[in-house]
């Protein structure tokens, strides 16, 4: 598993558990750091720490774009798994659409259900649709 890879499953961990608890990201994040071995990768760190700062805008894109499901109503997995894929897509200018969007989908394949890959895809599909005509990263 390439070091990404690896830091965005990390990521997702530390995502993942901190809606479980509902604390901020960044709070679980700390935790992790201060306990993990191995160390939590750099990248993973920029990943929590950018989705936290931007969660409000990426959920309202969430909403917006995933017809039919409520943030809240999401699998959890999901859920996190589609907000680390619309940071990557909107704020993490060096990663290509289509690996963001590849790594959501694989990340969805392994750990969560076996709707949720296509779910995953379709809604950040929609999104990179949603945001090409205009910025609307907020």
């Amino acid at each position: 598993m390439a070091a990404r890879s690896k830091a965005r499953k990390r990521a997702l961990d530390v995502l993942f558990e901190a809606d479980q608890r509902r604390v901020d990201p960044r709070t679980t994040l700390e935790q992790w750091v201060s306990r993990a071995d191995p160390p939590v990768q750099v990248y993973a760190k920029e990943l929590v720490i950018g989705v936290a700062d931007h969660c409000a805008r990426i959920d309202e894109l969430l909403s917006a774009c995933s017809d039919g499901w409520a943030i809240d109503r999401m699998p959890s997995v999901d859920r996190a798994v589609l907000r680390l894929g619309v940071y990557e897509l909107l704020w993490c200018d060096d990663v290509p659409t289509a690996v963001a969007i590849d790594e959501a989908v694989e990340l969805a394949k392994s750990l969560s259900t076996d709707d949720s890959p296509a779910f995953v895809n379709a809604v950040l599909a929609r999104v990179v649709r949603e945001t090409a005509a205009s910025d609307l990263r907020g």
